[in-house]
């Protein structure tokens, strides 16, 4: 119950945070990306900040041997750059860039301004669906080779 409170604090501070700094915007998002037009460098000092208070977090749970809400630190050992990667960055940029929205910001838009969030959210879906029934991961392909071979 605990973890749970806390995640839902965690995301409500995610979204409130989104929603203060702008990252919500997607006039203001578009604005930043326009290095070459009227850039607008405010984001700057808003990913300046998150990236610190990650890394605040990240070095405490490093001193400390475990975060505080979990028994240990799970910090990804995969070093390699494959299809999978390169193709959802590119296509998380590519939507980030034509429309001013990634998926947090999106879901924190839906919240306070649901028409002008709503057809983004719904094509990420889309996507997430779609590429979960073109592209099973290594977890899918063991869970269903257990689900065939029985009890």
């Amino acid at each position: 119950m605990e973890r749970t409170f806390s995640a839902f604090g965690a995301g409500l501070l995610f979204g409130l945070g989104l929603l203060v700094s702008g990252m919500a915007d997607p006039g203001k998002v578009l604005a930043f990306l326009d290095v070459t037009g009227r850039w607008d460098a405010s984001l700057v000092l808003v990913m300046a900040g998150a990236v610190a208070v990650s890394a605040a977090g990240t070095l405490l749970a490093r001193r400390r041997g475990r975060p505080l809400l979990a028994s240990r630190l799970e910090i990804p050992t995969r070093r390699d750059i494959d299809p999978r990667l390169v193709g959802g960055a590119a296509i998380f940029g590519l939507g980030w860039a034509l429309v001013g929205l990634c998926p947090g910001p999106a879901l924190t838009l839906l919240t306070v301004a649901p028409a002008q969030a709503a057809t983004f959210v719904a094509a990420m879906v889309a996507g997430m669906l779609l590429v979960g029934l073109l592209m099973p991961t290594a977890e899918d392909a063991d869970a269903s080779k257990r689900s065939r071979a029985g009890p």
